[in-house]
């Protein structure tokens, strides 16, 4: 049973180069892999217009509960400059024990290392008693419409439910062991536009300078702190990305001027409660006077981005527990129960099942030279393969 094996397993999803959005062969290779253990694999295709359309994957061993899901994504950003690489983005090569590829953490190293850790039980033990899905999306490093929340529907609609899940994605900072993820921050942007009137730079009262009333209204965003952080999260915190003006004279007095922000925020807020406060501040700021004085308030609208992230947090204690204690008999670490770091698909996944997040240490995520230490996939595999034996019986009690 050759996906016993997590190298070979990578090493294979590597060599697909499924940059979003292409499946470039990686759900084609792990239905390989998984049609042999006795998985049903249904590859589902999503579409929508003014997106690219998506390949899926959905597969399931056995027929009756208790059911778990791992959930994951094979596609991976770009590779950046290939030149910089010390070995070929798409070589899966190894090299003083590490194995060197695009998506090597982030995250077909999960999915290798639960193939092989499912594999491993039922050639010691059986298929489990209940049943074990994958849930596998192809879009998670791009917009999130065609993978994830699609492919739970289309599941959802034909029947299937889940007591649990575990996504694999890389959740430990500095070695396997620190951290399993039990929520996440939710995340809210918005783009700001400041409207002036354009003038010369030498008779600025002529004109009216959007770029003082944006000051104002990114400041009153940034300053006071929304909020002093909770028992389970760090302080809510707002980011200006962008301040644009179209502007390539230094002596000319724009017409207006735009900001992004991004807000990632814990659970003293919602979307809407968010939001709320965002044009409270920003109605008040548009009426101080203390760079624009004399003048009328400011001129400004917002746009508000599509499909907010909401705030989450799992309080499955089974789940939990059963992830944790074999987090610790494999590595011989307590792992710390975090909710920091960005959005992932289990926002979308807590909406049908609990979800926790642990998977491979994140380090060189995203980077050239992505990598993972070979000993790292076979310590992965043994916590997957503990935690799937700990969670049966768990649930079966």
């Amino acid at each position: 049973m050759t996906a016993t094996d997590p190298v070979a397993n990578l090493q294979t999803l590597i060599r697909c180069p499924s940059v979003t959005p292409a499946e470039g062969g990686a759900l084609s290779a792990l239905d390989a892999m998984l049609a042999p253990l006795g998985f049903t694999v249904d590859k589902v295709k999503a579409s929508e217009a003014g997106t690219a359309d998506i390949e899926n994957l959905y597969a399931r061993l056995g027929k009756d509960g208790p059911h778990l899901m791992f959930a994951g994504h094979t596609d991976v950003v770009p590779v950046g400059d290939e030149a910089a690489w010390t070995h070929p983005p798409f070589a899966a090569e190894i090299s003083k024990s590490e194995l060197f590829g695009r998506g090597a953490v982030d995250m077909k190293g999960g999915i290798a290392c639960f193939v092989a850790a499912v594999a491993r039980h039922i050639e010691k033990s059986g298929p489990p008693k209940g049943s074990i899905s994958l849930l596998i999306t192809g879009d998670e490093e791009g917009p999130a419409i065609n993978g994830t929340t699609k492919l739970l529907q289309w599941a959802a609609e034909r029947g299937e439910r889940w007591d649990a899940c575990l996504v694999g994605e890389p959740t430990n900072p500095d070695r396997l062991g620190d951290m399993i993820k039990i929520g996440r921050r939710g995340s809210l942007s918005g783009k700001i536009t400041v409207h002036g009137v354009q003038g010369h730079a030498a008779y600025p009262h002529l004109a009216d300078n959007p770029v003082r009333g944006m000051l104002q209204l990114t400041q009153a965003l940034m300053d006071p702190p929304f909020d002093g952080g909770t028992d389970d999260f760090q302080p809510s915190n707002l980011e200006v990305t962008t301040v644009d003006v179209g502007n390539p004279a230094t002596n000319v007095i724009p017409a207006k001027a735009s900001a992004s922000f991004n807000i990632r925020f814990n659970d003293s807020w919602t979307a809407e409660t968010l939001r709320a406060e965002i044009l409270r501040r920003l109605d008040a700021a548009a009426g101080d006077g203390r760079l624009r004085p004399g003048r009328e308030p400011v001129k400004y609208d917002i746009v508000w981005a599509d499909r907010p992230s909401h705030v989450f947090l799992t309080r499955n204690n089974a789940l939990i527990a059963s992830l944790s204690s074999a987090v610790e008999s494999v590595t011989g670490r307590s792992p710390a129960l975090s909710t920091t770091g960005g959005t992932s698909d289990a926002r979308f996944i807590k909406d049908y099942c609990p979800v926790v997040e642990f998977g491979l240490v994140g380090q060189t995520m995203h980077m050239v030279d992505e990598r993972v230490a070979v000993s790292d996939l076979e310590m992965l595999t043994a916590i997957y393969e503990t935690f799937i034996a700990h969670w049966f019986a768990n649930a079966g009690a």
